[in-house]
């Protein structure tokens, strides 16, 4: 009886041990005893690397912001009716010799 207990106490050991080494491997972090984070711990260069990429997100949503209205503009000088008229008179003289 003792040698099966000891096999299924290594068995879930070393389940255990295989299931923390693949949360490790890919990033998870890791949860104690009462479900707090264990890793990944939160240090000053995680919070900088934090705030560094909030302020670059922030860039790239007005530079972005600032694309579609540009866009906008493009459309609608491309939709007027005075601008397709205009190409259609181009076209009616022909090429430029």
């Amino acid at each position: 009886m003792l040698p099966l207990v000891a096999l299924i106490a290594a068995i879930a050991i070393g389940g255990w041990v295989l299931t923390t080494w693949l949360r490790v491997k890919n990033g998870y972090p890791l949860d104690g005893a009462w479900g707090q984070a264990v890793y990944p711990r939160n240090s000053d260069e995680t919070l900088e690397r934090v705030k560094l990429l909030t302020s670059e997100n922030a860039q790239l949503r007005a530079e972005l912001g600032s694309i579609k209205d540009r866009l906008a503009t493009v459309e609608r000088i491309v939709t007027d009716g005075a601008y397709r008229l205009d190409r259609e008179i181009e076209s009616l003289r022909g090429p430029a010799n």
